[in-house]
C-alpha cells in the first residue's frame, strides 16, 4: 500500500494525484482520472502537522513526546534525525545507554556514543530520556561474574605438602609382587597376606646368616623419575624391635636405606633422589627373627601447596556401530573406539558433540585416550561453541605417538557454552582408535567464596562506577531517567500479596544464564535503593542542575489476565524502597507494547485495563510517562498479522486504538502527573528485526509515509 508522502511538515505529491496534461499543445484532455483508492484514502494525512503540534505545553511544560531511536541514526544527521527534531521533544536511545553497550569484559567503560548522541541532541534542541541505569538485562555477565568469582587465598611458595604418587593398601589389596628365600632359610620362612590384621606379613623363625636370604617386593611399577626428590613411606610394627633393609628403584640402580621399627604401628619416611625410572620397592630382614607386618606402601613429592586441579566435567565414549555424529568423514565405532582409517584425503570429524559438552567460562584441559599405527604429525583437536562468525574456536596440536597413550591438551581462556570438540587428523597417515574424550575444568584451590557481605560491597561499588560514568558522560544534560528498569517478576507471592522482584531463582535456566540480576546480591529493598541514590550523588556531582526525575519503568502494568496485578505490585514495591525515608522516586513509566484485537471482546478487555492501570497510577501521586508505546495487530485466530497482510480496516481499528490510549492517558493523569508519552518505534518493524519482526508498530510505514496510526496518535494528543 502506497501513501502519499507527508515527511517533516513538506508535501510530496504523486504523478497520479493531479490531472494530467499534453505537454505537446497544452490542451486539456477531454476525460478525468479518478484517483486510486489507495492513495485518496490517505491524502486526509496531509492535513496532519507535525506530532508534537499537538501538545498543549502551557497547560503542562513537563510532559514530552518522544521518540525511541538508535542513537547513531540520530547522530548520523539525516533522515532519522530530521523527523525526530520536526515531530518530537525527546528522545530515548535504544541500547546506547545500557550497560552492555558501554561495558567492556574488563570492565573498562566507552562512553563515546553517549556523548556524542549528547551532543547532537543539544544541536537538535532535543532533551534525552534515559534508558537505563538499573536492569538484569543486558549486562556485561562476564565482568560482573568475574567480579564474583572466589577470592585467592595466599600461599608460602616456602611451604611445601606431600603429594602423593603411589599407595598399596595390604588392608584392601592381594599381595602378588615377587619374592625370594634361600634354601637355607627356606622352612623357617614365610611370606604373605594377614587377612585378619589387613597386613603384609613376613614370618622369620630362625635367622639366616645374610640379611638378602629373606628378600622381598613390597610395591611395583613404581612412578619415580630420575632425578627427582620423593618420600617412601611405610607403615610398620615387629613382634620385637628390629630392622628392615630396602632398596628403592629398578634392579639397574636404586636409592638404598634402612628402618628401625618397633613393636607398635609406626610411619617411618625414607627421603631420596630417583637413581633411575620407574622400579620397585625391595626388602630384606633375613637377620631378623620374629613377624614383621606392613601395613602400607607410600611414595611421596614435595611441592609448594597445590594451587589448581583438574576437576572431570564431561566424558565421552563410544558404542560399536555407525559413526554417531557428523560433520566431515566418519569413522565407525570397533571395539568401543573410533577407529580412523586414513584414505589420503584431508579429514575432520566430531568426537564429542556440543550438546554433550556445556562448559561455564574457565581453563580446561582436555584427555585424549587412543591408539596410533604409528607416529603421525598435523593432528589438531579443535573446540567451538558454535559456527557463527562470534563463536569462540581454539585449535590446539595433538602429539600422535605409535601405541596407546593418554594424550593431554590444553585449552585455555574458554568463553563458556555448548562446545563440539573436532579430531581433525588432516592428511596424517596414522590409523587411528579413540577409546574416550575427557574433559576437566582447572580450579583453583587456594581460593573461598565471598561471603555475602562481601558480594554486596563489591556490586554496590560496581553499580557505583556505572552510574558515576554514565553521569559524566550525560554532564547533566539528561534529567530523566529509568533508574531501574523491570523489576517486578509477574509471578510469586512477597507475602504480601503481591509478585515478587524479578530474580534467577524464579525464571528459567536460560535467562538465569544471560542475565544478571543485582537484586540477588543487593538484596530487593537496597537494590532500588542503591541505584537512586548513585544518580542523584553522580548526577549532582557531574553538572546537574535542574531537578532529576527518577523512574521505575516496567511492562504488562495493562495486564488484564490478572486485574492489573503488576502495577499494583510495582506500587506496592515504591512504598517499601521509599519506607527508608531517604529514597525518592519521581515516577513510574509504563512500557505499552501492546496489541489492537480483532475479537471485539478481547479488544474491550484491553480497553478497560488501560484505564484501570491509569487510574492506579493516577492514585500513586508519582508522575507517569508511558515510556515505549507501540502496536501490533492480533486477528480472531490469536494470530499477530504482518504488516503486507494488513488491511485497511485493520490499520484504522488500530489507530483507533492509539486514539483511545493518548486520550485516556490525558483524562486520567493528572496534568501535574503528566510526564510524556514516547513512541517506541518511529517505522513499522523490519522482517527480519529481533523486536516485533515483520509488525505494523509504526507510526510511519518502512518508506517513512505516514500511517493510520499517525492520525490516531495525533488525534489523541489534541483531544479529538
Amino acid at each position: 500500500m502506497k501513501h502519499t508522502k507527508k515527511i517533516l511538515g513538506t508535501m510530496l505529491l504523486t504523478a497520479a494525484a493531479v490531472v494530467a496534461t499534453s505537454c505537446v499543445d497544452d490542451s486539456k484532455l477531454l476525460f478525468s482520472v479518478d484517483k486510486p483508492a489507495s492513495i485518496a484514502d490517505m491524502e486526509y494525512l496531509n492535513a496532519y502537522d507535525a506530532l508534537k503540534t499537538y501538545v498543549n505545553s502551557s497547560a503542562n511544560p513537563d510532559f514530552k513526546l518522544g521518540i525511541a531511536l538508535a542513537a547513531n541514526d540520530y547522530i548520523a544527521g539525516g533522515l532519522v534525525t530530521r523527523l525526530a527534531n520536526s515531530n518530537f521533544h525527546d528522545m530515548t536511545a535504544g541500547n546506547a545507554m545500557k550497560y552492555a553497550s558501554c561495558v567492556a569484559d574488563d570492565g573498562s567503560m566507552n562512553f563515546g556514543t553517549v556523548e556524542n548522541f549528547v551532543s547532537a541532541a543539544k544541536a537538535g534542541g532535543l532533551t534525552i530520556y534515559g534508558h537505563t541505569l538499573g536492569w538484569h538485562a543486558q549486562q556485561n555477565n562476564k565482568y560482573l561474574n568475574g567480579l564474583l568469582k572466589d577470592k585467592e587465598m595466599d600461599v608460602d611458595p616456602d611451604e611445601k605438602v606431600d603429594v602423593e604418587d603411589y599407595a598399596v593398601d595390604y588392608s584392601t589389596s592381594g599381595y602378588t609382587f615377587w619374592n625370594e628365600v634361600n634354601a637355607e632359610v627356606k622352612e623357617t620362612t614365610t611370606i604373605g597376606k594377614n587377612d585378619a590384621e589387613g597386613c603384609l606379613e613376613i614370618k622369620t623363625s630362625v635367622a639366616a646368616a645374610q640379611n638378602h636370604y629373606v628378600q622381598y617386593h613390597i610395591a611395583d611399577n613404581l612412578p619415580t623419575v630420575i632425578g627427582k626428590e620423593y618420600k617412601l613411606r611405610i607403615m610398620i610394627k615387629g613382634s620385637a624391635a628390629g630392622s628392615l633393609n630396602f632398596g628403592v628403584g629398578p634392579w639397574s640402580g636404586r636409592a638404598e636405606g634402612a628402618f628401625s621399627f618397633d613393636t607398635e604401628w609406626k610411619e617411618y619416611d625414607f627421603t631420596f633422589t630417583a637413581v633411575a625410572d620407574g622400579g620397585h620397592v625391595m626388602t630384606q630382614s633375613g637377620l631378623f627373627a620374629g613377624t614383621i607386618q606392613i601395613k602400607y606402601v607410600k611414595i611421596f613429592h614435595s611441592e609448594a601447596p597445590t594451587v589448581e586441579v583438574e576437576q572431570e566435567v564431561n566424558v565421552q565414549t563410544y558404542k560399536d556401530g555407525p559413526f554417531p555424529f557428523y560433520v566431515g568423514c566418519e569413522p565407525p565405532v570397533i571395539n568401543s573406539c573410533l577407529h580412523f582409517v586414513p584414505t589420503g584425503d584431508w579429514a575432520q570429524f566430531f568426537v564429542f558433540p556440543g550438546g554433550d559438552n556445556p562448559l561455564e567460562e574457565g581453563n580446561y584441559v582436555i584427555y585424549l585416550d587412543l591408539t596410533a599405527s604409528k607416529d603421525a604429525s598435523g593432528v589438531q583437536l579443535t573446540m567451538q561453541n558454535g559456527w557463527g562468525g562470534d563463536a569462540q574456536s581454539i585449535t590446539v596440536a595433538v602429539p600422535i605417538k605409535e601405541g596407546n597413550h593418554k594424550v593431554r591438551l590444553n585449552f585455555p581462556d574458554v568463553a563458556g557454552g555448548n562446545y563440539d570438540v573436532i579430531l581433525k587428523p588432516q592428511t596424517a597417515d596414522a590409523t587411528l582408535d579413540l577409546r574416550s574424550v575427557t574433559v576437566c575444568k582447572v580450579v583453583k584451590m587456594n581460593s573461598i567464596p565471598l561471603t555475602p557481605e562481601e558480594k554486596k560491597d563489591t556490586l554496590t561499588w560496581a553499580m557505583n562506577n556505572w552510574v558515576e560514568g554514565m553521569m559524566k558522560a550525560t554532564g547533566g544534560y539528561v534529567t530523566a531517567w529509568d533508574v531501574v528498569n523491570e523489576a517486578i517478576s509477574g509471578g510469586g507471592d512477597d507475602g504480601e500479596g503481591f509478585y515478587t522482584l524479578q530474580s534467577a531463582k524464579n525464571v528459567s535456566a536460560e535467562d538465569a544464564k544471560n542475565n544478571f540480576y543485582w537484586q540477588d546480591y543487593l538484596g530487593n529493598e537496597d537494590y532500588v535503593r542503591i541505584v537512586v541514590a548513585a544518580a542523584r550523588k553522580y548526577y549532582a556531582e557531574n553538572g546537574g542542575v535542574n531537578p532529576l526525575k527518577l523512574f521505575v519503568n516496567d511492562y504488562n502494568l495493562e495486564s488484564d489476565w490478572d486485574d492489573n496485578k503488576k502495577v499494583k505490585s510495582l506500587v506496592h514495591w515504591i512504598e517499601k524502597w521509599e519506607a527508608d525515608g531517604v529514597t525518592k522516586i519521581d515516577g513510574i513509566g509504563t512500557q505499552m507494547h501492546v496489541s489492537c484485537y480483532a475479537n471485539a471482546v478481547t479488544q474491550k478487555s484491553k480497553e478497560d485495563h488501560v484505564e484501570k492501570m491509569f487510574q492506579i497510577l493516577a492514585e500513586s501521586g508519582k508522575l507517569v510517562k508511558i515510556t515505549e508505546l507501540d502496536m501490533g495487530y492480533i486477528d480472531e485466530n490469536g494470530t499477530s498479522v504482518k504488516t503486507e497482510n494488513m488491511t485497511e480496516a485493520q490499520h484504522k481499528a488500530m489507530s483507533d486504538y492509539y486514539k483511545f490510549i493518548v486520550k485516556k492517558y490525558f483524562e486520567i493523569i493528572p496534568a501535574a502527573q503528566q510526564y510524556g508519552i514516547t513512541q517506541w518505534c518511529a517505522t513499522d518493524s523490519p522482517s527480519n528485526s529481533s523486536w516485533r519482526g515483520g509488525e505494523p508498530v509504526g507510526l510511519w510505514d518502512a518508506n517513512y509515509s505516514r500511517k493510520h496510526t499517525y492520525a490516531g496518535f495525533a488525534d489523541g494528543l489534541s483531544g479529538k
